[in-house]
This record gives C-alpha cells, sequence and structure tokens, in this order.
C-alpha cells in the first residue's frame, strides 16, 4: 500500500475543498463579519461533535485575535449554561447536516432572546439555516474519507471559514502584533515585545573589583561571579574594563605575563555598554550577537554599573526563539 499517495490524495482533496470554497464566498460571509463587529457582548461559538471540536478552536482563536468568545457545548447549555448567553451576544451554530439533534433543542431558546445568530451548514433548508440570521455555506464535494462519511474536508472548511472570520475581524479592528502579544504575554511574540533588559539582567553579587586589583585575585572574583568576567571600575564606581576568561588566556601567551600585575593591564578597555534598562531584551539580544560578545554591562548615563546581561540567561528565557 502506498501510503505517501495516499496522503497526497487526502491532502489534493482538501485543499481542493478550499479553493473551490474560496470561489464561492457570498455576501452573507461579509455579513457575519458585520454582525460579529457589531457585537456588544461575547461571540459564543456551539457545536456538537466535530464541529464541537472545530468551534473550540474556532473560539480560541477569536478570544486570541481581540473578539471575546467561549464555546458552549449545546448538551450543557440545556443543562443551565443557557444562561451564559446575554442579550448583547452572538452565537456562531456549527452543525455541517444542520439537523444536529442536540444543537437544534437550543436554537428556539437562543432566538427567544433575540440574539442574532450565525449558522455554519451545508443546507440551506436545514433547521439550524431557519433559525439563523444568515448563513455561512459550508459545501464541500467529497470528504477526504474514502468512505465518503468520516467528517474530513468539511471539517478543514469549516475551521478554514472561521480563521477567514477572525482574519476578517483583525482586519477590521487594525489588530496589531502588539495587540496579539498582550493576549500572548507568555509567548514568543509576548517575549519579544514586552521584556525588557531590567525584567532580566543580574543586579546582585555583581563580580566588580577596582583597578589596582591583582589578577590572581581577580581570577577568584571571576569563579565567585559565575559570569566568566569581572567588571573594572573606577574609584567612583564608573566602569573602566572587563577581564573575562579569554582574557586571561590570551594574556598567558605573553612572555611578561604575571599573576601580581594588575587586572587593567590586561583587561578590555571601553566594553560594550547600554545605559538605558527599558531597551527590550530582544534589541539587546541583537547587540550581544551583533557584537559578538557574551556580557553586556548595563549603566547608567555616567558608566556607573547597574547590573549585567548574559546572553545565556536570554537564550534560556526564550527571547529570540
Amino acid at each position: 500500500m502506498n501510503y505517501k499517495e495516499i496522503a497526497q490524495e487526502t491532502l489534493t482533496t482538501e485543499a481542493n475543498t478550499l479553493l473551490e470554497s474560496a470561489k464561492n464566498v457570498d455576501d452573507d460571509f461579509s455579513r457575519a463579519v458585520e454582525i460579529i463587529l457589531g457585537c456588544k457582548g461575547k461571540l459564543i461559538v456551539t457545536g456538537v461533535g466535530k464541529s464541537g471540536l472545530i468551534g473550540a478552536k474556532m473560539a480560541a482563536t477569536f478570544a486570541s485575535t481581540g473578539t471575546p468568545s467561549f464555546f458552549l457545548h449545546p448538551t450543557e447549555a440545556l443543562h443551565g449554561d443557557l444562561g451564559m448567553i446575554g442579550k448583547d451576544d452572538v452565537v456562531i451554530a456549527i452543525s455541517y447536516s444542520g439537523e444536529s439533534e442536540e444543537l437544534s433543542s437550543i436554537l428556539p431558546h437562543v432566538k427567544r432572546f433575540e440574539t442574532p445568530l450565525i449558522g455554519m451548514t451545508r443546507d440551506k433548508n436545514s433547521t439550524l439555516a431557519k433559525f439563523s440570521d444568515v448563513v455561512i455555506s459550508v459545501v464541500v464535494e467529497k470528504e477526504a474519507c474514502p468512505l465518503n462519511i468520516a467528517p474530513t474536508s468539511s471539517t478543514t472548511l469549516t475551521l478554514a471559514l472561521g480563521d477567514a472570520l477572525a482574519v476578517c475581524l483583525m482586519r477590521a479592528r487594525n489588530f496589531k502584533k502588539s495587540d496579539f502579544a498582550s493576549f500572548h504575554p507568555g509567548g514568543a511574540l509576548g517575549k519579544q515585545l514586552f521584556v525588557k533588559i531590567s525584567d532580566l539582567m543580574r543586579v546582585k553579587d555583581l563580580p566588580i573589583v577596582s583597578a589596582d586589583t591583582k589578577v590572581k585575585d581577580a581570577i577568584v572574583k571571576i569563579g565567585e561571579g559565575r559570569l566568566g568576567t569581572v567588571l573594572v571600575v573606577d574609584e567612583g564606581g564608573k566602569l573602566l574594563a572587563l577581564m573575562s576568561d579569554g582574557d586571561i588566556r590570551r594574556a598567558l601567551m605573553s612572555s611578561d605575563f604575571s599573576l601580581e600585575e594588575s587586572v587593567l593591564k590586561y583587561a578590555t578597555k571601553n566594553p560594550k555598554t547600554v545605559d538605558d534598562e527599558n531597551i527590550l531584551a530582544s534589541e539587546a539580544l541583537v547587540m550581544i550577537e551583533e557584537m559578538k560578545i557574551q556580557l553586556l554591562v548595563v549603566t547608567d548615563r555616567d558608566k556607573k554599573v547597574k547590573g549585567v546581561l548574559h546572553i545565556h540567561t536570554l537564550i534560556e528565557r526564550g527571547i529570540g526563539s
């Protein structure tokens, strides 16, 4: 059995369904978008079985893209949760046949409150269609299932139409990347747009030494600091230089190397710094990568050390991933 060919046939069948449906998007779809845009309450999505699973995903997409939404199972609605539907809400009901018994049971109650109802079904003469204010047509020529029974192409199309609704709403509301990040503060995008240097920089127990510190004592401080580096400052606390493990290794190649010398002799003078801790951590990562350094020192305007940001910290916290 050639599974590769079966997979290709399945994907082609579902892709053709989407392409054909794209040609047939009508004014009812636009009306549905306008109804949702005019909603002062919540967008409630409901459906049973596979349609319910698709509906739950649609509700999650709406909620994360600026449209307050949740999924309501028809059976739960019949047993008390119908009270979750308010007069200012809009309901999207999904049933491919339009005759789902559980869903049909709640439709009269939804309409009793004059709640706008958007139906998603293949049959515009179905029970669902008759109760709906507008119907989004979900018509497929063939399910990808070899028996033409299991919901495959039809569920793919329903999901895609839900995505199309969400994208239309995003465009209409001028929903931006920063808005999306507000709903996903823990995600990668949220980290890129909200996490600042100040949120990640180390400010305590910094490995700081004075300019006259001997190299042997600086090496001890490097070990204690666990950053592979010491910060060299003057009497006023201003940053003068950095000495890293790499600086020491390079210094060892010198014939006059001495552990008794002052650390400043082998340190890197005028190291790269940033004097604004409110810069985004993602921007700091770009700076670190472009300058090919591992440690970025954060100072005030007078070059006094406030903290340090290590590339490992950024990577561990998922910045830039």
